[in-house]
């Protein structure tokens, strides 16, 4: 994230409501006229005008929870052109049911092929136990963001670059890839400055792979720590690699299940984390959860997105299932958070919430989902 911009689904990173009457609504013929800022052309050919009774589950929601989301949110996506009008009729309005179905027009996401499912996956913030202070317990360091970590944005030179960072770091007269995750952890620089010690080597993984989490100190005092860097190497799941080394069955591949392999076998620790050369470094934050957006995450009514397919801030309506008992999951959602893994058409990460509940699920999170988005009109 700003804490979560490196948030990624856990099923995904190691494998590799009140109620409304339904009201019968005459879907509209619409045509997408011309680009819209933040969506680049070639996607918009993958989306296609529906109307709201098109969308199953879309009246029987909580609409006015998803407005007061929303709401919440415009604080900082109303700094984008495409949602400044929505935002301030958002200030004002009451009725949920009512303000969607007025001041947006959705639109069914489709992939390359026309068909209209992706895949869902889901993340959390998770809650580790540390020390201000290194001991015989708490010993795996949070890092902060390493002083002689150089990042280049190309985007005033190239701005067809503009979501590309190159990071690193100055050796001599040469910029050289940062260091990877085991070079980080068996040579520490003299540059890392530590937030917080913690007692285990795989929570420590997961916060990384979560982007965002709590520390509950010896001292009593829980405090925030959100994403402020990455060491800019490429993330690598570690499920495959598990699953290939007989380490666990595919009946185990779960988020629960690796984690409950490696805090048995911790000799195997190092090998099976360090195939993944990414790295995460931490900020303290005032708030929980915080997304790309830069506003604090809504258990089960936030996503993680493809911002080069959905902007942040665009309302989404999720027809997905809930990964343990199957139920559908029809409701309307926010994006806004991006992840690492996070990439494609239909593709999307729920974000459950705190502590290990939302754990729970959003480790065994991958379903096929339908996605929609809510376009303001003009």
């Amino acid at each position: 994230m700003k804490s979560l911009i490196f948030i990624i689904s856990l099923t995904t990173i190691f494998l590799f409501s009140g109620c409304a009457t339904k009201e019968k609504v005459v879907p509209q013929e619409q045509k997408i006229q011309e680009p819209f800022k933040d969506i680049p052309k070639e996607n918009l050919k993958n989306m296609q005008a529906v109307g709201f009774n098109e969308i199953e589950g879309f009246y029987n929601d909580d609409l006015a929870h998803a407005l007061d989301v929303f709401r919440k949110d415009c604080k900082k996506s109303k700094r984008n052109e495409l949602f400044k009008e929505v935002c301030q009729k958002a200030e004002n309005e009451t009725d949920g049911r009512r303000f969607f179905t007025i001041n947006f027009q959705p639109y069914k996401l489709l992939d390359n092929n026309s068909l209209d499912e992706g895949t869902i996956t889901g993340y959390y913030e998770p809650l580790l136990y540390g020390s201000l202070q290194k001991n015989k317990r708490y010993k795996y360091p949070v890092y902060k963001t390493p002083k002689d970590m150089m990042i280049v944005d190309f985007v005033s030179a190239y701005p067809e670059l503009k979501t590309y960072k190159l990071r690193g770091k100055l050796v001599g007269n040469k910029v050289i890839p940062y260091d990877s995750r085991a070079q980080i952890e068996s040579n520490p620089s003299k540059n890392l400055e530590v937030i917080a010690y913690v007692d285990n080597k795989v929570d420590l993984f997961l916060l990384h792979v979560q982007g965002s989490g709590k520390i509950l100190l010896d001292n009593g005092e829980l405090i925030n720590v959100g994403y402020a860097e990455q060491n800019g190497r490429k993330f690598k799941g570690i499920g495959t690699y598990m699953l290939n080394k007989g380490y666990i069955s595919k009946d185990e591949l779960s988020a629960q299940g690796m984690k409950k392999y490696l805090d048995k076998n911790p000799s195997k620790a190092d090998e099976v984390l360090n195939q993944n050369e990414s790295y995460v470094f931490f900020h303290k934050s005032e708030q929980g959860a915080t997304g790309s957006l830069g506003t604090q995450l809504t258990a089960k009514r936030n996503l993680a997105v493809d911002r080069s397919v959905i902007p942040l801030g665009m309302p989404v309506f999720l027809s997905t299932k809930n990964p343990i008992d199957k139920k559908p999951i029809n409701q309307l959602m926010v994006a806004a958070d991006v992840g690492g893994a996070i990439k494609g058409d239909i593709r999307a990460d729920f974000f459950w919430g705190y502590g290990e509940d939302a754990f729970a699920y959003a480790g065994k999170m991958k379903e096929k989902g339908k996605m929609y988005i809510l376009m303001p009109k003009k």
